[in-house]
């Protein structure tokens, strides 16, 4: 066996050798109630990633024991979303597999006196809950006998009452320093269809208390959660104590992944599909998994993020930047490479006639991939941008009189422009140097500027899709979601591409020279270009 590499890895090491267990059973408990996002990944690195390491085994469990806000659509999402990071699942288990089981358990926590039917609202529960500081206020019914509270229990789940008239709370002690360990709700009556069990039951466990069931009754030796998790610990082991469970998994905490600049909250996730601010769940500016696949992340990119940034037990915060440079540094080593313009102005080069093609290297960083054909002639188009009439000092991009090398072909000179009524350029006049063609120049000329374009002649049109982050933390840094939002975070382009993105496979990405990482697709039988992150990389290594 390897050398533990986490804190949780220690501990399984001393479980172990204590003979506390032999075989190592984890399990990933999303709750289909939105689709995963990025900080689901690093729980999927753990979970899966763990029981790897170990040789042992990793179901996919769905905590769906609040029927109210899961749907099918979201087990389905799940599942794609686990298959597409390249993680296998052991058997795909639900809380719903267990609803008899854990009310029969409840049925016994009853006849051992460990549970009682309680009368009060939620809000009057709460109200007797206590502080951190001051004990809580024991329920007026805490004193039911056992028969009597079984037969209440019975009658919930018959459907006698309404949803909210009565509920089964554990016993065990209104005093404890820990407010989750004071008589804690364990059911609740609740109405609603569940999207596997339909309306069968009208009662429903609480997730502290299947937890531990549903953990038991699958097998799992060690239940890796979230850091929110650690001060319900203590419930999670009276549970399986005072159910008898032998042996009874260990859980065990770890941070949970929080990034600048992206929403990490499912339920603001939803809220943000619901009210239009994002196009859907996958919308490509979303953390989800879905809008990062749709964005063009590659799933091995995101693997070595959770892998670099490890598995610690203090809370921290990881900046954007760094996840994007992990992406970068990916796609740098395996994107192939392209040209298209996003603002795109003509340039003519008076001098040249006819046509060539020019070789355009596939991936310098791998020589391996060869070269293809460009397609070049007299008219071309560069970026706007590229352009100046009045240029600052030291502007080695396009002006009048200046010199640049178009990327993999000649040098050029601009001599004259052509303007509209308004003044604004339309376009640029060059002659070229025909002795300065890559790789066989012998011009002398030292050109310092070096400009991507396409071809005007054979070039596709595109529509470029530019992204900003969903929120402004720099500004707003520890403000509510709402006041952090960028409402400005989608920027759409017409651009002029090389016709090879057009006839690439669908969701290849590609470094657009000077430009960014773009993913191509193809919608409505127009080429999209959709940015996967940018060129530069301004992390801080």
């Amino acid at each position: 066996m390897a050398e533990a590499a986490n804190f949780i890895e220690q501990f399984i090491d001393e479980d172990l050798a204590a003979g506390k267990v032999s075989a190592i059973q984890t399990r990933f408990p999303p709750e289909p109630n939105g689709y995963l996002h990025i900080g689901h990944a690093k729980s999927m690195f753990v979970n899966f990633g763990t029981a790897e390491k170990y040789n042992g085994k990793c179901n996919l469990f769905f905590d769906d024991t609040n029927p109210s806000k899961e749907k099918t659509e979201f087990v389905d999402a799940i599942r794609r979303d686990i298959t597409w990071l390249g993680y296998h699942w052991e058997k795909e288990v639900y809380a719903s597999d267990f609803f008899d089981t854990i009310y029969a358990y409840a049925e016994q926590l009853i006849l051992d006196g460990k549970a009682f039917v309680c009368d009060l609202s939620a809000e009057e529960i709460k109200a007797t809950r206590g502080t951190l500081t001051e004990p809580g206020t024991e329920s007026p019914y805490r004193g039911r006998t056992p028969e009597e509270n079984l037969r209440l229990f019975r009658e919930m789940k018959e459907g006698k009452y309404r949803d909210g008239e009565k509920c089964l709370r554990a016993k065990i002690d209104m005093a404890s320093p820990n407010v989750n360990m004071r008589d804690p709700v364990i059911y609740r009556i609740l109405r609603a269809t569940h999207h596997r069990t339909g309306d069968k039951w009208c009662i429903y466990p609480m997730y502290d208390y299947a937890h531990p069931i549903c953990d038991y009754l699958q097998g799992v030796t060690h239940s890796l959660c979230t850091l929110e998790f650690e001060d319900h610990r203590p419930l999670y082991d009276w549970v399986g104590i005072n159910l008898g469970f032998a042996p009874k998994p260990r859980q065990i905490e770890f941070a949970r992944l929080n990034v600048t600049n992206l929403v990490m909250s499912k339920r603001y996730l939803k809220k943000l599909v619901e009210d239009g601010s994002v196009h859907g769940w996958d919308d490509p500016r979303m953390p989800t998994l879905a809008g990062l696949r749709n964005r063009g992340i590659p799933a091995a990119a995101i693997r070595d993020f959770c892998s670099r940034i490890g598995v610690a037990k203090a809370n921290s915060e990881c900046e954007i930047g760094y996840f994007e440079a992990v992406v970068r540094e990916y796609l740098n080593a395996n994107a192939p490479r392209a040209m298209a313009v996003v603002e795109p102005l003509k340039l003519t080069i008076t001098n040249y006639e006819g046509s060539e093609e020019v070789d355009f290297e596939i991936n310098q960083l791998d020589p391996a991939a060869g070269t293809r054909k460009v397609a070049f002639g007299k008219h071309l188009f560069v970026e706007r941008s590229d352009f100046s009439l009045d240029p600052p000092p030291k502007y080695f991009r396009l002006k009048l009189g200046g010199y640049v090398r178009l990327k993999n072909a000649y040098i050029v000179r601009c001599d004259d422009v052509v303007t509209d009524e308004a003044g604004n350029v339309t376009e640029v006049l060059c002659s070229y140097v025909p002795t300065s063609r890559s790789g066989e120049d012998t011009s002398g000329i030292k050109a310092k500027g070096v400009l991507h374009w396409v071809n005007a002649d054979t070039c596709v049109d595109a529509e470029v899709r530019k992204y900003d982050h969903l929120l402004k933390d720099a500004d707003y840094a520890g403000q509510d979601f709402s006041e952090r939002m960028n409402a400005d975070s989608e920027h759409i382009f017409a651009a002029k591409a090389d016709p090879a993105l057009a006839q690439a496979e669908e969701g290849t990405a590609f470094q657009l020279m000077r430009t960014g990482y773009y993913k191509k697709c193809t919608e409505g039988g127009k080429l999209v270009l959709s940015e996967i992150v940018s060129l530069k990389d301004n992390f801080n290594k």
